[in-house]
């Protein structure tokens, strides 16, 4: 029933939200226009400017100037995707070619800095420094998140800390920041304004490990090649837990070829297999709902109204997603 309320919710909210961000979109330089457009077009949830929308509702802002702030995290969020997909030279993006695979590398680089700075102006637009706070905080730990992640790529001997470093700063902090900015411009209490960013940044924690099991589904399943994130060398929790299972020998090898990047796509789909035999997949998921947990104590300390039911069904999405 949540699960219904927060899709039917989302469906009368994404028009309002698609509407600010065409109108912001207009206002970008011409240049930029194509490869922006590009990426709007591309898809996505919207779930961070939802986020922002049902913080700021539950703490008592009731007007549409909500929805203008709101977009100011799908830019950011969409500036991240241009960046990456040129860092990582990926093909697709959502099903679709990468942005970078259509205009020029300097283009799409370039484009991605423009919605960043367009999305800081907007924020500037309130005139109120805890909102610019927020957003630039979120907009350098994001790219400290991204470097570390560069940093330790086919590293056989990055730390589980370090790992989860990598999470709170590529993912979670956009997320905690959505809802963070939600609870400001409700002028909500200091503690309030604190148990939103906990409640962010937990379920953006959970996001990201739900995710890193994903990555050892079928194609099929998921849209994205399988043990993809193996293949790009990077040390998730699947892949800690898998390395927990092998005898030393088979370990010694398995991290020679982490660290040279050399797995073949047959031996990714094998050790695929594995990991959903021994559900390591699933052990992972516990791990997230460990932090699906913490989200819920924080929202509980928020007041009792609709847009608390539908944050507590966020965590459900969270939890049983399957792509």
């Amino acid at each position: 029933m949540a699960s219904l309320l927060l899709k039917s919710t989302l469906a009368l909210e994404l028009p309002k939200i698609n509407k600010a961000l065409t109108q912001a979109h207009a206002l970008l330089p011409d240049p930029v226009k194509p490869v922006a457009e590009h990426i709007f077009k591309a898809g996505g949830k919207r779930l961070r400017p939802f986020l922002t929308v049902l913080t700021g509702r539950l703490l008592g802002y009731d007007q549409d100037a909500i929805y203008r702030l709101a977009i100011t995290l799908e830019m950011l969020h969409a500036a991240t995707l241009l960046h990456d997909d040129v860092i990582d030279d990926a093909p697709l993006r959502r099903g679709q070619p990468a942005a970078h695979t259509k205009f020029s590398l300097t283009e799409t680089i370039l484009a991605g800095d423009a919605l960043l700075a367009m999305g800081n102006a907007i924020v500037a637009e309130f005139n109120d420094p805890m909102l610019s706070s927020s957003f630039s905080k979120a907009t350098s730990d994001t790219c400290a998140g991204e470097i570390n992640e560069i940093r330790h790529q086919h590293d056989p001997n990055v730390s589980e800390a370090t790992y989860f470093q990598i999470i709170l700063g590529k993912t979670a902090r956009l997320i905690s920041c959505a809802c963070e900015m939600g609870a400001i411009l409700a002028h909500a209490s200091k503690d309030q304004i604190s148990a939103s960013l906990a409640f962010g940044e937990n379920i953006g924690i959970a996001f990201q490990l739900v995710d890193d099991a994903l990555d050892f589904e079928s194609e099929k399943i998921t849209g994205k090649p399988t043990a993809g994130d193996l293949r790009e060398g990077k040390m998730t929790l699947p892949v800690r837990y898998y390395l927990e299972t092998l005898d030393n020998k088979a370990k010694e090898d398995f991290l020679e070829q982490f660290k040279r990047g050399s797995f073949t796509p047959d031996a990714c789909q094998e050790i695929a297999a594995k990991i959903k035999d021994l559900a390591l997949d699933q052990k992972t998921r516990t791990c997230a709902n460990m932090y699906l947990a913490k989200a819920i104590d924080a929202l509980n300390t928020l007041p009792d109204r609709q847009e608390k039911k539908l944050l507590l069904a966020m965590t459900d999405y969270v939890r049983d997603r399957k792509k």
